[in-house]
């Protein structure tokens, strides 16, 4: 039987993508809850702007919650969810991280043996086609948390099944190509620089729908490197058990870390994000 939501919702974390998936269940009617504790100004400034509710801490979130959104880097998916169930939390937890199927699967028992139901959540950012950010749901919850959102609020939700980790699953199937294009268009790009034929590359991929029509984007890709390449990695770790190849991802995350140094960085040129990929020569 179909568990409803009671109680408000809390966002962990409000950021880029967890304010937009937040705002569009304040829309929706919910009341929506984040921390502040340890986050930057930046946050608040987007937490405010989504109309999200401010406590200073997790326990104080928790208090009266009935479902907890956790939008966060893939490496603290693991540690978000632990810091929620130990303050008791037996309500709707929602994985909503860029994490293999094992990592989802294994985070849902956790949250099943700690009395409460989980959700594992795939997000999908907007496009000029599909404006709007889209939330593949899947696991024992995923109908009830689809109807946080309302149609026209922003967020389209879609239910895949009961399963934990189908909804990941479609996640690392979307970034092993998505993410990995972008660097690898890069560098292409970077070789076209260095041999004086872009305007050429460019010609060629005209009209082709490829990553190599974008190169607007290299410089995005830059400036998202630091949370691409950890979410690369998940793909990694799903390829390998799922006894495919994963050495082309492998690299591509590689490709990333050399952006580092323009991490969030929107303003920084194409030609900034591919001199970072040269080599240096001895």
């Amino acid at each position: 039987m179909q568990r409803a939501l009671t109680g408000h919702v809390v966002v962990l974390h409000p950021g880029e993508m967890g304010a937009a998936v937040a705002a569009a269940a304040v829309r929706s009617g919910a009341r929506v809850v984040w921390s502040a504790d340890g986050r930057s100004a930046a946050t608040a400034a987007r937490a405010e702007e989504a109309g999200l509710v401010r406590v200073e801490s997790l326990a104080a979130a928790l208090e009266g919650a009935g479902t907890v959104l956790s939008v966060c880097p893939p490496a603290a998916a693991d540690e978000t969810a632990d810091a929620v169930l130990a303050l008791g939390f037996t309500g709707t937890f929602v994985d909503a991280n860029a994490v293999a199927p094992d990592r989802a699967r294994r985070i849902g028992e956790r949250v099943t043996a700690a009395g409460g139901t989980p959700v594992d959540g795939a997000l999908f950012g907007a496009r000029p086609n599909r404006p709007g950010v889209r939330f593949a749901l899947s696991g024992p919850g995923a109908p009830a948390v689809a109807s946080l959102f309302a149609a026209g609020s922003g967020v389209t939700p879609a239910v895949l099944d009961e399963a934990m980790g189908t909804a990941s699953a479609l996640k690392m199937a979307h970034s092993t190509f998505q993410k990995a294009a972008r660097p690898l268009a890069a560098l292409a790009f970077a070789l076209a620089a260095e041999h004086g034929v872009t305007e050429q590359l460019l010609d060629e991929a005209d009209g082709t729908g490829s990553p190599l029509a974008e190169p607007r984007m290299v410089a995005v890709a830059a400036s998202k490197a630091w949370r691409w390449e950890p979410e690369l990695h998940e793909v990694i770790a799903t390829l390998d058990a799922s006894g495919l190849p994963s050495g082309m991802v492998a690299e591509a995350a590689a490709l990333l870390t050399a952006w580092e140094p323009l991490r969030d960085d929107r303003t920084a040129p194409t030609e900034a994000a591919l001199a970072a990929l040269k080599r240096p020569t001895c």
